[in-house]
């Protein structure tokens, strides 16, 4: 009698800090369970394990600074990139981070997981130093959510690390990460942004005119950014221009695009926090979006153009430099920059279709699909 296959156990964790690294741990976790049935996806957030006041510090500060000093974190993110490995800035982050993460351990004997993935470079760390002293002995692979990589994500003893592109892989052998571990796959998105919903279809949905040109505003799952102003003046352009205007859990932001809404009765879709993105992906003639990996790499699997808004210091100014060097996104510096740019694709529809096969080129949307591949293929058992 054959013996059914055992049942392969993953441990994802990620950190609720922005909401890009949580999405590409649910994306690996959707993907396991459409693709991969006798594979158990676990999914966890390590600030669910630290104490409220370390939380607080490591989650709101950094969205605070973010959002309000953004100066102050691109010096902060050039800093920690240039730091040495054993500088004492570096051993006292170590120190802090070990002693604020102590119900590691408990979860990982609960788990006893045959494979972790990190989708957050918080846990990378953690890990790494396990399995250099012996003490998680499975492998640990690291999912890089951005098209840069920063000097926190470079580990040892990691047993593989997935990259956005082909340069981002290179860029990481070139700072010490064996390129034979090295897998060019895509940032993981949701398996729903493979199967490009029909237009019509959503933008009935959303109570628009599929005929009319849609835009999509969007400040991320926080709702950072003045949008209602970059709302307002995307209305100004053309009567026939539709905006959608995504506040995230952004309260305050939501009811000011509702004010403007009835100001433009419909014109503008406000909305909150949604989890049929793709749907308003598909609605939608270009995107004005912040660009977070996440975000960015979702726009890229619909053959979404961009044109991509205040980028935040360090990641989010890389991948905005990935999107442009490679024609699939424009950049604005400012409301009145949005509404000229806007207006210019709008009567240069050749331009907009080359951004639009540009983006498609580098859209990943099995990315999520082609990481789980690569993890189960070192399994004793492939199990499917």
């Amino acid at each position: 009698m054959t013996e059914a296959p055992r049942e392969c156990r993953i441990a994802i964790f990620s950190v609720s800090a922005g909401s890009g690294h949580t999405r590409a741990a649910q994306a690996v976790q959707a993907a396991a369970g459409q693709w991969f049935p006798h594979v158990n996806v676990v999914h966890i957030d390590l600030m669910d394990l630290v104490p409220k006041i370390f939380r607080t510090i490591y989650v709101d500060t950094y969205l605070k600074v973010v959002e309000r000093h953004p100066a102050v974190w691109g010096y902060l993110y050039d800093r920690t990139d240039r730091e040495k490995a054993d500088s004492s800035l570096n051993r006292l982050r170590t120190i802090v981070e070990r002693l604020n993460t102590r119900k590691l351990n408990r979860v990982i004997d609960d788990i006893a997981p045959d494979h972790v993935i990190c989708t957050h470079f918080l846990p990378a760390q953690l890990f790494s130093r396990k399995v250099r002293t012996k003490r998680f002995r499975k492998p640990v692979w690291v999912q890089v959510t951005d098209f840069g990589v920063h000097a926190l994500w470079l580990h040892g003893h990691m047993s593989g690390y997935f990259a956005a592109h082909a340069e981002l892989a290179w860029c990481m052998a070139g700072r010490g990460i064996p390129e034979g571990i090295i897998h060019t796959t895509g940032i993981p998105i949701m398996p729903a942004f493979g199967e490009r919903p029909r237009r019509t279809d959503c933008a009935a949905m959303l109570g628009l005119d599929p005929a009319r040109t849609t835009l999509l505003l969007m400040a991320g799952g926080s709702g950072i950014g003045g949008i209602d102003t970059l709302a307002e003046q995307l209305l100004r352009i053309d009567a026939h221009v539709q905006v959608i205007a995504l506040a995230g859990r952004n309260a305050v932001l939501l009811e000011k695009l509702r004010e403007l809404a009835a100001r433009h009765p419909a014109r503008l879709v406000p909305m909150g926090f949604t989890t049929e993105i793709e749907r308003l992906m598909a609605a939608s003639d270009m995107a004005i979006t912040k660009p977070g990996g996440l975000t960015t790499s979702e726009c890229l699997a619909m053959g979404l153009p961009m044109i991509v808004v205040s980028p935040i210091p360090g990641q989010e100014e890389r991948n905005a430099d990935f999107l442009l060097e490679n024609g699939a996104a424009l950049k604005a510096c400012d409301a009145g920059a949005l509404a000229w740019r806007v207006t210019d694709l709008l009567d240069n529809p050749a331009r907009l279709a080359r951004l639009r096969e540009n983006a498609l080129r580098l859209g990943r949307p099995d990315a999520a699909r082609t990481v789980l591949d690569i993890v189960l293929a070192h399994c004793p058992e492939r199990n499917r």
